[in-house]
């Protein structure tokens, strides 16, 4: 980075810097684990003639210590071939009607002000609202390291309970929305992808994007013809750039289809893709009559809803990623 020139090729420079972040979050904690451990022995031998006089330290020390070392341990588990890259996460309605367009709007925000707490940025690559409240879909790309390692516990259909705001009569209503969570890939990955399997539809970009975005046929739709997957990008205001975007995502979705032939909590989400409904919910937010967060895999839950909703979501990622590498145990 210190080279001269190196921003002479702003997107190389940038995914070298995007490097340099995962590899600093491997090292850093290690670093600062070795600092504590330093500290501790010095304090050990200072306190050699009067061991009163460090305990307190040396207890804080310890106590560093093992929240370091939990860390480790989460960052451990992060060790999937891609669990570095950035996330392509897509949302989606599903059973629930109004509500669950709406609810699928909230779950969209949720995951933004994820991002925010963990120091990520949100790019929109495709968003349609829908014709009363909420979204019909939306897909956004959050970049930082680990994203989609993290993110890849988010996988599956959410169900929200709560008294709906549609509703005349105030009743409760129960709403459902899926999440997909592909990682981004860049062009050094290679994922063959043949032209004759794809279709390729151009429209105008959707929603407020200047004179330019909505006059011209910028935005892009790639259909996968052998395995019926579809993406669509409309962020970008080329229709070259876009098409790159959505050949990533496309990248992302095939291998995550691969995952899915050899992995059967996720199969549903490929091939018959499973109902956005009852039974196939991976967590339940609950809002009427009483508030409580579970995950039904690994029974994590909190009676702070309102935090959850608000991004605090690394009790669940931690406890499915506990789970996983526990099920990998022999």
């Amino acid at each position: 980075m210190a080279q001269q020139g190196f921003w002479d090729e702003p997107e190389r420079a940038q995914l070298v810097v995007a490097k340099k972040k995962t590899c600093y979050q491997v090292v850093e904690p290690i670093d600062a684990l070795n600092r504590l451990i330093d500290d501790g022995r010095t304090l050990i031998e200072l306190g050699a003639d009067d061991p009163a006089a460090v305990e307190a330290d040396l207890t804080d020390i310890d106590q560093k210590i093992t929240a370091r070392l939990d860390q480790l341990e989460f960052q451990l588990m992060l060790g999937g071939e891609h669990d570095a890259m950035n996330a392509i996460v897509t949302l989606q309605p599903g059973a629930g009607g109004v509500d669950a367009s709406d609810w699928c709007e909230m779950m969209l925000r949720m995951y933004v002000k994820w991002a925010a707490k963990n120091d990520m940025t949100v790019e929109e690559s495709d968003f349609q609202k829908a014709e009363e409240a909420g979204i019909k879909n939306a897909t956004i790309i959050i970049r930082g390291p680990y994203a989609y390692g993290k993110l890849k516990a988010e996988q599956g259909v959410h169900r929200l309970v709560r008294i709906s705001p549609f509703d005349g009569q105030g009743r409760r209503q129960t709403s459902f929305a899926s999440v997909e969570v592909v990682p981004e890939f860049d062009d050094t990955i290679n994922i063959e992808i043949r032209k004759e399997d794809l279709k390729v539809d151009t429209y105008r970009a959707s929603g407020a994007g200047g004179q330019h975005v909505n006059k011209t046929e910028s935005a892009i739709r790639l259909t996968h013809i052998p395995t019926g997957l579809v993406v669509a990008c409309q962020a970008e205001r080329s229709q070259g750039k876009n098409r790159e975007t959505a050949m990533r995502m496309l990248k992302g979705k095939l291998y995550q289809l691969e995952l899915s032939k050899r992995e059967a909590e996720l199969a549903k989400f490929y091939g018959d893709r499973g109902s956005i409904s009852w039974g196939n919910q991976i967590r339940s937010y609950v809002l009427q009559p009483y508030q409580m967060c579970k995950d039904l895999r690994t029974d994590v839950e909190t009676s702070d809803v309102h935090g959850v909703l608000d991004g605090k979501l690394d009790p669940f990622i931690e406890g499915y990623l506990k789970m996983r590498k526990d099920q990998k145990k022999p």
